[in-house]
């Protein structure tokens, strides 16, 4: 931070050095982009600068300000109805997110300024020292040699702003309003409301909605490590088992386990829940063989279906790890096991010594991967049970098996309550980045980087 704020004042400073120091056409340019460039000859570089200030100020004037004038309210003009004909008024979403638009364009604007005031003192100074300003010719092919890299990530980092960078903000935004159903745009207005939203749901105790994310928070942490660890255990054991010597058709057994892969989780996953369900096969054959006197009630009891979408997973996870781990053990150098036989080391110590801290410490990053991946696993949660069973005592629609994502998705699809969702969608954020810094820097790939010997 301190770099940060000293690098701040040092270019603040050459702010005015430059001004103080330069000559006209430098002065001239901190109003005129590109008028030192243009009056030294550099035309691409001075047309360029000057097409953007001219493209900003259009902006602004023709449809920019009208929204960043509106930003602080959000609207304040409700559209109605006169005579039979709708007048509309201010639209609350378009005000949000094309005055963000404006602001983010305002800071470029600024870097863009800032760009054009330090390559006018850089030509400036080449001048004074005698030598000469390249030509444009070569300015324009350096765009397809030493600054090629800026020409290629031009359209990716555009498209990166356009479709991540600004609907991330906008979600940010959302979350200081009160965009709900009972404020859509553009019939009703929405306006700020401050950190409302956080206080409802981070006030333990005192609010259905604090209760509801405190059981659906503790749920998605207990399948995330269920989840991503019976599967990295079980994967392991069974790539373990494969490869061990005397297994005949080892070929075969990966096949069968890679095709639960070929499958498409849509399909498989929709079945596995017929299956379960209390006339579907599993129950249908309980019953039959006189094991049960009535359906188990593998979705409508919580800690039951909570219990069989874990095993289910690890149905589908195994196969993963298996590969992965099949491809990593052959790795190991087979000195290390005879050495440990030599010494008279068992099957449990050889797997406790070198086989467990050699995948721990090449998978370490993937383990993490997958924990967060689990933490926002959408797919087998909402095809197997969509959340359900519901409970009275839970708000937004929330079941017993909601994750955070699919509580997110149906307070968006469903509730219609924007500004909630988009405070459980910061809150997904803020416990995955704190458990995934928290881990990694655990992790004995990162506190030892010389490796695994």
């Amino acid at each position: 931070m301190k770099r940060f704020f000293a690098s701040l004042f040092r270019d603040i400073g050459d702010i005015f050095v430059s001004f103080a120091d330069g000559d006209g056409r430098t002065r001239l340019s901190y109003l005129i982009f590109g008028y030192g460039q243009l009056r030294r000859g550099q035309l691409v570089k001075g047309l360029s600068y000057l097409a953007c200030e001219l493209a900003f100020i259009w902006y602004m004037i023709a449809f920019g300000w009208k929204y960043l004038s509106k930003f602080s309210t959000l609207g304040t003009v409700e559209t109605t109805k006169q005579h039979r004909v709708t007048v509309y008024g201010d639209n609350s979403f378009l005000i949000l997110l094309f005055g963000l638009l404006t602001i983010i364009l305002i800071g470029i604007f600024i870097l863009a300024w800032r760009m054009n005031i330090r390559e006018n003192r850089r030509e400036e100074l080449l001048l004074r020292a005698g030598k000469t300003l390249p030509s444009n010719r070569k300015v324009l092919g350096s765009l397809l040699d030493e600054n090629f890299d800026k020409t290629l990530l031009a359209l990716p980092v555009l498209g990166v702003f356009i479709f991540t960078v600004l609907p991330i903000l906008f979600m940010i935004c959302v979350a200081f309003t009160n965009y709900d159903k009972s404020h859509q745009s553009p019939t009703n207005l929405f306006t700020w409301v401050g950190l409302a939203n956080f206080k409802e749901i981070l006030s333990f105790g005192q609010s259905d909605f604090s209760s509801t994310f405190l059981v659906v928070l503790a749920w998605t942490l207990v399948w995330a490590f269920f989840a991503t660890f019976l599967d990295y255990f079980l994967g392991m054991a069974v790539a373990i088992l494969i490869n061990k010597k005397g297994i005949r058709f080892k070929k075969l057994w990966r096949t069968i386990l890679v095709i639960t892969i070929a499958v498409p989780q849509f399909v498989s996953l929709l079945y596995v829940y017929k299956m379960f369900t209390n006339d579907g096969l599993v129950n249908g054959y309980l019953l039959k063989w006189g094991l049960i006197s009535s359906p188990i009630p593998f979705w409508t009891n919580p800690m039951l279906a909570r219990i069989t979408i874990i095993v289910v997973n690890i149905w589908i996870g195994i196969p993963y790890m298996m590969l992965i781990a099949t491809g990593l053990l052959m790795n190991i150098p087979e000195e290390l096991y005879e050495s440990a036989r030599m010494d008279g080391a068992t099957a449990g110590q050889m797997f406790r010594h070198i086989t467990l801290p050699y995948m721990l410490f090449v998978t370490g990053p993937f383990l993490l991967t997958q924990f967060t991946g689990n933490l926002n696993n959408f797919n087998v949660i909402y095809l197997l049970t969509k959340g359900q069973p519901q409970s009275m005592n839970m708000v937004g629609n929330a079941g017993q098996t909601d994750l955070l994502v699919t509580w997110l998705y149906k307070m968006t699809v469903t509730e219609t309550n924007y500004k909630m969702a988009a405070v459980i969608g910061i809150m997904v954020f803020i416990v995955t980045a704190v458990i995934s810094l928290a881990v990694y820097n655990m992790l004995p790939s990162v506190r030892d980087e010389g490796g695994f010997q």
